[in-house]
């Protein structure tokens, strides 16, 4: 083990570092953050509106003599999910900007008129996301050349406020970049491509979506998460990019096909990850909170980190127990740190599909408590009573890691 570690961190480390830390992928994660609050919005009104409980239905049209109400949660949804795309194309933008050193705001300006030049009309919602994720990258990389060209800058005299002076200098390479997008969007059009968001979803987005939905991709999120955290890398912020861009689009369909009577086309999204698998955060490390408690007692470290972590842990993070631990370059914690999340998700998976459990539909702020984001998330006490035997599993799966390290513990403290 320890010289798989030093393997690791002399081969892997490097590349994985440099990796998370690639300035497209942050500016998507960082785009994706911002959009979160409306996401989980935009999903708790579509939830409120499509309620399968006909005496909550029936309550709500008795009050507001029809259905009227469900107005509300129309409006706030055209607020949020219809118009993601549109709110992804210009943060993107404007993140990947600011990375270079640029003008943020003329940067997203520029990328929002680039993804409506390309028929971004026809897929503001979450179905354009994959378009306006290409369209941020490309029309930002695009002007951040020509800005940075002396004969495409207007400059204008001194005195000029500074808001006219930098519009004036990014004239040009507007311009020519949401030329560029609508050229292409008419050399489509004349091979017959009108709707090229529509054709792009048709043809690669939704397949991805199925793919990335499948228990093999499920397993593959669960393992690589905490192989990454295990090296000190916040392996949630290198996959959030991937989960966003498959996230929205699935947790709508979900909504669109319940609603309509059908069954829901995806199994894996964030609340299924957050819900069922994350129990206290990667790692499930709730589950070894309780382990530590049950059989951990022995040891004034493990203890004090335990109680330090327990609170924190509630809701989701655990950097006070991968570091404190701790858990990053533990060796007797690598194979339950990683072995617990694709337990968790096969049992969770093969729940869902098989339909023990209603798939996730919601998505709860991703520091909703263990058990209560089962529910949310599935609207179902079956979500809750599956949240909490995956976390009864975690604890079995800890139980004799934490027993181990504690021997140990008492044996280096025997011999000190």
């Amino acid at each position: 083990m320890d010289g798989f570690v030093q393997f690791m961190e002399e081969k892997f480390v490097p590349v994985a570092s440099k990796i998370g830390a690639q300035r497209h992928l942050v500016a998507i994660r960082d785009a994706f953050m911002v959009t979160m609050p409306m996401m989980i919005l935009g999903a708790l009104v579509v939830m409120i509106n499509n309620l399968p409980l006909p005496v909550f239905q029936n309550a709500m049209n008795a009050i507001f003599g029809g259905e009227s109400w469900t107005g509300f949660g129309g409006a706030v949804w055209s607020g949020t999910f219809a118009i993601l795309s549109v709110f992804i194309a210009f943060l993107l933008a404007y993140n990947l900007a600011q990375g270079y050193g640029k003008d943020g705001v003329a940067a997203g300006a520029v990328s929002l008129g680039s993804f409506f030049a390309l028929g971004g009309a026809t897929g503001m919602s979450s179905t354009g996301l994959f378009i306006a994720i290409i369209v941020g990258i490309i029309s930002t990389e695009l002007f951040i050349r020509l800005i940075g060209n002396d004969k495409l800058v207007i400059k204008m005299p001194d005195g000029v406020p500074p808001a006219v002076a930098r519009s004036f200098a990014a004239l040009l390479p507007a311009m020519i970049v949401i030329s560029l997008f609508g050229l292409v969007a008419a050399i489509f059009a004349a091979f017959g491509v009108t709707d090229i968001v529509g054709a792009f979803y048709l043809a690669v987005q939704e397949p991805f979506m199925g793919m990335a939905s499948t228990y093999p991709s499920a397993l593959l999120i669960a393992f690589i998460t905490p192989f990454l955290w295990f090296f000190g890398l916040h392996g949630a912020n290198m996959i959030d990019p991937f989960m966003q861009t498959i996230n929205a689009p699935a947790i709508e369909a979900n909504v669109t096909a319940i609603a309509a009577g059908k069954a829901a086309p995806y199994i894996v999204n964030k609340p299924f990850i957050d819900s069922f698998v994350n129990l206290g955060g990667t790692g499930a490390t709730f589950g070894l909170i309780i382990a530590i408690y049950l059989v951990g007692r022995k040891n004034k470290a493990y203890n004090v980190v335990n109680n330090l972590s327990a609170a924190p842990g509630l809701f989701n993070i655990n950097e006070p127990m991968l570091f404190g631990l701790p858990i990053v370059l533990n060796p007797i914690m690598f194979i339950p740190f990683i072995l617990t999340p694709m337990v968790l998700v096969t049992i969770a998976y093969w729940s869902t599909k098989l339909g023990i459990v209603p798939p996730a539909t919601f998505m709860p702020p991703w520091v909703t408590p263990p058990i209560l984001g089962g529910f949310l998330a599935t609207q179902s006490i079956s979500g809750a009573i599956l949240a909490a035997v995956n976390l009864v599993v975690s604890v079995l799966i800890y139980l004799p890691f934490v027993r181990i390290g504690v021997l140990q513990e008492l044996k280096r403290e025997q011999n000190a």
